[in-house]
């Protein structure tokens, strides 16, 4: 295959265009994903007919298969979406605010407790921009200046990007990539994701009071980072798909007795920027929320508890894993002899233990038992239909993964990854290509704001360099290119606009980044340093 695939300059600049078309049109002409990624995937359809010798058959079968994969994936969006939408539109997430802030009086405990715990929640549920859009404001709410709400929201959300809205990014990766250890591949995902956690809540107390703030938040950052990351770490020897939901959702709940500790209880003396004085309505002015803490989390439980009876109990998951889905797709090749072997079936998946299907579960029983309570009434959350609500954001997020996907294995099946990999290993020390390995991530997530859409545009990159390197391994590789994927979301425009509009600072894109930006390049420092001493130390060839 490297013999008879093009390595030249020519090549290497035209296999990389679809690439930079994608970061011409989203960074520069600020067109949004649905927008880009067709043209994006256009424009590897048109360089593997003309440049890599792509027969129209090969081409076809390479869509086909980035559109199978497109529904596994969206099977996962659709129902997390409607999850978020049917909590939401019954104030579940506004009994939920008003729950957390009754907890404690002390202001930086808050701003952590919306800005990194409950943000990393959201993540785990729903993503796609939900995170930012509904924590931002609500950091507002309780005095954050709309600058600092934007930037916290961002920084704390991004470590769960991966695993987040049950791993979407992860089964998306599994799609697109056969990796050699699977099990290893995300536990060292994990361990490497562990750092912008941990990361994230000192930041976010140095941004709220300098070093005053971090020693005063330092055992509570520990705590929850503890949770997060430990938890991750330990779930996804089990199930990668609940490794973040559940820490997540086990951190939420240990805020509770945190702030019942004396020390995040009451009011501590700290000079910080961050807050400003709250205008209108004080606390015992606003509404009560139309139902208790508990009903607020109550469709979150039932997804927790469906997860463990469904993939926990061996039994169980015997019988549900009995009913799979799957296409069968032909051999193809090219004219440079590039030859992707035929799949009966090609990545089959079982519907009733998939990860949609307990969302879907989850947004039933949750809607069900709102409705009849007359939460949505009560709420006002009839005035705007939870369907109407739900396609506005799940018909572009469905086109752009689809796009990125067919992108993807276009690329993959006429060899344009393959002469993007070669060429890099050809110029890159492996060591050096190791700690970098974060930073294409990053760029990815940059592009295209979606940790999900970075791994599909890069894994199959990383994977063809390990194959191509004897002294890489593509189980760190991947597994650094899922972590970068996660930090880049911090400094993504796109995240950035949707912060900003929700908290009506449009515009201001260059003060987020500056205070984005530097916690991003430390997270990628240390994220390549541990990623090289990781390859060091466990590659086995």
């Amino acid at each position: 295959m490297q013999n008879q695939l093009p390595i030249t300059l020519l090549h290497w600049i035209v296999a990389l265009l679809p690439i930079l078309v994608l970061l011409f049109l989203l960074v520069f002409r600020r067109w949004k994903g649905p927008q880009a990624g067709p043209v994006s995937m256009f424009t590897a359809w048109a360089i593997a007919l003309l440049f890599f010798r792509t027969p129209f058959e090969t081409l076809a079968v390479a869509s086909a298969k980035g559109v199978w994969d497109a529904i596994f994936i969206l099977y996962v969006i659709w129902p997390a979406l409607l999850l978020y939408k049917v909590a939401d539109r019954a104030g579940a997430f506004e009994a939920l605010r008003l729950g957390i802030r009754h907890f404690s009086r002390n202001r930086l405990f808050l701003v952590l407790a919306f800005g990194w715990v409950f943000v990393s929640f959201l993540q785990g549920i729903a993503g796609f921009g939900v995170p930012i859009a509904v924590a931002a404001p609500l950091l507002v709410a309780i005095g954050v200046r709309p600058l600092y709400a934007v930037a916290i929201a961002l920084i704390g959300h991004a470590w769960a990007n991966m695993f987040g809205t049950l791993a979407v990014g992860w089964l998306a990766t599994i799609k697109v990539v056969e990796l050699e250890n699977v099990t290893g591949t995300a536990f060292q995902a994990a361990l490497l994701l562990w750092i912008p956690d941990l990361l994230a809540g000192f930041t976010i107390a140095w941004l709220f009071g300098r070093m005053s703030g971090v020693r005063h938040a330092w055992p509570l950052v520990l705590i929850i980072s503890l949770i997060h990351g430990g938890g991750q770490l330990a779930l996804v020897l089990w199930n990668p798909v609940v490794s973040t939901f559940i820490p997540a959702t086990v951190a939420l709940g240990a805020l509770y007795p945190l702030s019942r500790w004396e020390r995040y209880s009451e009011p501590q003396d700290i000079e910080s920027d961050v807050m400003q004085e709250r205008k209108g309505k004080n606390e015992t002015e606003e509404r009560e929320p139309v139902m208790g803490l508990w009903m607020s989390v109550l469709p979150y439980i039932v997804l927790a508890v469906s997860i463990v009876i469904g993939s926990g109990i061996p039994q169980v998951e015997s019988i549900l894993g009995r009913f799979e889905i799957g296409l069968p797709f032909p051999e193809t090749t090219t004219g440079y002899g590039l030859t992707t072997e035929a799949t009966r079936p090609y990545s089959p998946f079982s519907l009733f233990t998939h990860p949609g299907t307990y969302l879907l579960l989850a947004s039933l029983i949750g809607w069900a038992v709102y409705r009849a309570k007359g939460y949505y009434r009560k709420a006002g959350g009839e005035k705007e239909g939870i369907w109407s609500g739900l396609t506005g954001n799940a018909i572009p997020a469905s086109i752009a993964v689809t796009s990125f996907l067919v992108l993807s294995k276009t690329m993959d099946d006429s060899g344009q990854t393959n002469v993007l990999a070669f060429g890099i290993s050809a110029v890159s020390p492996p060591l050096v290509y190791a700690f970098f390995a974060n930073w294409i991530g990053i760029v990815g997530a940059f592009i295209t704001s979606s940790n999900t859409a970075s791994n599909i545009l890069f894994s199959p990159l990383h994977d063809t360099v390990a194959q191509t390197e004897q002294a890489l391994s593509q189980t760190t590789l991947i597994a650094a290119q899922s972590t970068g994927g996660a930090i880049g979301n911090a400094i993504a425009p796109a995240n950035i606009i949707l912060g900003t509009s929700t908290t009506q600072q449009t515009g201001k894109l260059g003060e987020i980044l500056k205070m984005t930006l530097p916690w991003a390049a430390v997270a990628a420092v240390l994220t390549g340093i541990v990623t090289v001493l990781i390859n060091n130390v466990t590659f086995v060839r």
